[in-house]
């Protein structure tokens, strides 16, 4: 009996070490930044076959005692452990701490305002949920709860109620739950990118990161619920005919989108967003744009031009450079705002293969003429029935041109992007009032004939390779 106990374990250690060194081996092609995530998911693998994690790691007040639990430090990299009952150190946390220093914020910028409203905290300050009673919240995640759906899991509506001792009180919150899928290593990945970025960035322009859940196989993460839906929802879902956004909104809602990028760029060690998106901008009941999905974030510093990485994100807004060559930089995120400012003029998405073969990819057809305020009546959103302020409307053009510069050191920085629309936003030039309305000044194949891509106001991406016009998504 001994000598098998012994002859499993040897299995065990061989499997385990070969599972080390592939991911090693990606890491040493694919940047170092991603040693963090293969560290977590090998040390996963190792807990769970020596058995620290068979009573799973997500839990409630029920069950903290007897079950090892991953404090939210730990989960995100930093250096803590948590000890269980007996007093045994989750492996869990040990190895993940031993990489905090390469992978995540550096001490120093630490607990400090970056930018107005903008803080790193020194630990993430994120509430653990049980998998029980979030499965109550969403009606056992009921399908008519569902928000959205992407290829790592779905998003669900819940009701959280809150407790007064042992009772409920009749109050709570409405809340988005992301549940991932729990075969998937990519969505392993991605919720543990969400707990490291989201759990210790802190920004009115960045969606809230409540709490998570990590229960046996179960990955769920925990956001604040954003009542007005994603920016994509309002420029092209089938309601945007019937009331489309107005100037003013349209301007409010890029300097929130603004000011989320700037954030993440003036860190110490910068954060690249990597998927800067119409569908990733919320908004709440007042129209405020908040970032969400940090499954692709990475981290720079300023003494890296560029993170080598594998090419992830979604086609149409990914930088050129980024595309070609893997290489990443800061800049790279400011090419995607430029490709959401082009959405914001004209009302049309980055790509439609409804629309005729020269206007297919938006942002090759109109980039020539946004330097051109004379061509601009011709690409700006009809919908608008003329009512913006033309000189507006023309910086703003010029803004997105230089923003969709080829180069990324042609491009403005997000602090120069946030203060160009602020000075816009101050003039407070008054919308122009059109003499005529022309109501047949549409075209059918701009406005509400194809589907969301996303129903989400907190989505879960999907896969797409090039050939299905995205790419497919990883650290």
């Amino acid at each position: 009996m001994h000598k098998k106990v012994e002859h499993r374990k040897s299995r065990i250690n061989c499997f385990l070490i070969v599972h080390f060194l592939i991911f090693f081996i990606e890491d040493f092609l694919f940047g170092v930044s991603s040693v963090n995530h293969a560290l977590v998911i090998f040390t996963r693998e190792i807990e769970q076959k020596s058995g620290f994690l068979t009573m799973g790691t997500c839990c409630s007040t029920n069950n903290q005692a007897s079950s090892t639990t991953p404090n939210p430090s730990s989960v995100a990299g930093i250096s803590q452990t948590t000890t269980t009952s007996n007093g045994t150190s989750s492996l869990f946390s040990v190895v993940s701490s031993n990489v905090s220093g390469n992978s995540q914020f550096s001490s120093a910028s630490s607990g400090d305002d970056v930018g107005p409203g903008g803080q790193i905290l020194p630990h993430p300050n994120l509430k653990i949920y049980s998998f029980a009673e979030l499965k109550s919240a969403t009606k056992n995640f009921r399908n008519d709860t569902v928000l959205g759906e992407g290829g790592f899991g779905k998003v669900h509506k819940g009701w959280l109620e809150e407790k007064s001792g042992s009772r409920h009180n009749g109050t709570g919150s409405v809340i988005a739950v992301k549940k991932l899928n729990s075969e998937s290593m990519q969505g392993f990945e991605e919720w543990q990118a969400e707990v490291n970025f989201l759990g210790r960035l802190s920004h009115p322009n960045l969606v809230k990161l409540l709490g998570y859940c990590y229960e046996g196989k179960e990955l769920l993460l925990v956001y604040e619920f954003m009542q007005k839906g994603s920016l994509e929802n309002h420029l092209f879902g089938r309601g945007s005919t019937v009331q489309p956004l107005p100037w003013d909104l349209r301007l409010k809602i890029l300097i929130g989108a603004a000011r989320g990028l700037a954030f993440l760029h003036a860190s110490e060690k910068q954060v690249i967003y990597r998927d800067f998106k119409a569908s990733n901008i919320l908004l709440d009941g007042s129209y405020n744009a908040k970032l969400s999905d940090f499954g692709l974030a990475k981290m720079a510093s300023a003494s890296q031009s560029h993170v080598t990485t594998r090419v992830m994100g979604t086609y149409g807004y990914a930088a050129p450079e980024y595309v070609t060559t893997g290489h990443l930089y800061v800049k790279s995120d400011v090419y995607g705002f430029g490709v959401v400012l082009v959405e914001m003029l004209t009302g049309m998405r980055t790509l439609d293969p409804n629309r005729p073969v020269p206007q297919r990819n938006l942002v090759d057809w109109v980039k020539p003429m946004l330097a051109d305020r004379r061509k601009l009546k011709i690409i700006i959103d009809s919908r608008l029935e003329g009512r913006y302020p033309s000189k507006a409307a023309g910086r703003i053009a010029q803004l997105a041109f230089t923003c969709l510069g080829t180069e990324p050191k042609s491009r403005p920085s997000m602090k120069e992007v946030v203060e160009t629309l602020e000075r816009l936003d101050a003039i407070n030039e008054k919308p122009k009032v059109p003499r005529i309305h022309n109501s047949n000044h549409k075209s059918s194949y701009r406005y509400g004939l194809q589907p969301l891509h996303h129903r989400s106001p907190l989505h879960v991406k999907q896969d797409v390779d090039e050939g299905s016009k995205r790419s497919p998504k990883g650290s």
